[in-house]
């Protein structure tokens, strides 16, 4: 008995993509170009991916398998800068086969701001991984600004290896190793300023929190506008002699 043939499915449409995309200008390729190649009908592709934007978000993730697919636990009692080295020329052995594809696909994203906003959120979202991979915390108050670095060092040093043709790679690790030294100098001002102004982002909470509290009052019945701060416990009661008729005053 015969077995049926396995329907292409997310993976498949990602290689088809970026065989593609080796081989033409990535401005080129159309949503029913990359359907033809990776043998699917239009319908099946919309149900994987919305747009070409959306198979490269398909092929970062692919990447962040395999990278995570990996392991640093050995490294944990290194420097930061090692566990991340480790982790990118990881990121970085991933990329190697789709190079070509790569380099048609920077040179159209970089005309577009659009398109380079969305692959960036697409790289916070990696990056988040391979920092956690290098055990590296993000979700505290310097977090947003370690995956931003960490996207920004990346970014450079693929300018590096996208024309980087030595097996080796000497060139591309030598920029990473510049990249991370300017991440870890950046990162220690950061700290340092973080320490530096929790006083006053302390002071300010408080400011915040206080006029929060008085709009409450106000909004509840509280003291109004123009009620007096020192109003005394005996305030708004009648004393002997006092007319409680505003017209008798007239």
């Amino acid at each position: 008995m015969a077995t049926s043939k396995k329907k292409p499915g997310r993976d498949e449409i990602v290689e088809a993509t970026m065989a593609l995309a080796a081989e033409r200008p990535w401005d080129d390729i159309e949503l029913g170009d990359i359907a033809e190649a990776a043998g699917v009908t239009l319908a099946d592709l919309r149900e994987f991916f919305p747009s070409k934007g959306a198979v490269l978000g398909g092929f970062a993730r692919k990447i962040d398998m395999a990278v995570l697919a990996g392991n640093s636990d050995d490294l944990i009692g290194e420097p930061a800068r090692e566990r991340l080295f480790d982790v990118y020329m990881r990121y970085l052995d991933a990329l190697a086969p789709y190079k070509p594809a790569l380099r048609r696909i920077a040179v159209a994203v970089r005309r577009e701001p659009l398109t380079l906003a969305a692959l960036n959120q697409v790289a916070l979202n990696s990056h988040r991984y391979m920092l956690a991979a290098a055990h590296i915390p993000t979700e505290d108050a310097l977090g947003p600004i370690k995956l931003q670095g960490s996207v920004l060092t990346m970014a450079r040093v693929l300018e590096t290896w996208l024309e980087d043709e030595a097996p080796e790679l000497a060139q591309t690790m030598a920029r990473l190793d510049r990249e991370l030294g300017r991440a870890e100098r950046f990162m220690e001002r950061a700290e340092d300023f973080h320490r530096v102004t929790a006083p006053f982002r302390a002071i300010g909470q408080a400011i915040m929190e206080g006029g929060a509290r008085m709009r409450r009052r106000r909004r509840d019945g509280g003291y109004g506008e123009d009620d007096s701060a020192d109003a005394g416990p005996d305030a708004g009661i009648d004393r002997p002699g006092e007319d409680r008729d505003p017209a008798a005053a007239i």
